[in-house]
């Protein structure tokens, strides 16, 4: 059965979480996690978002 659709109030702050498979680490080395929290910034400012953490 298929998921249903997210509730998704405009304007809302969302909890995002990003973790491995089983609490795994996810970034194999120091610049991998630098990598990605550029491509984060990146994007949260390409679509005019704010992380708060």
């Amino acid at each position: 059965m298929a998921r249903l659709p997210r509730f998704y109030l405009p304007g809302q702050p969302l909890h995002v979480i990003q973790r491995g498979n089983n609490r795994e680490p996810i970034f194999a080395a120091d610049a991998d996690y630098h990598f990605y929290l550029r491509c984060l910034q990146e994007a949260a400012e390409t679509h005019s978002l704010t992380v708060h953490a």
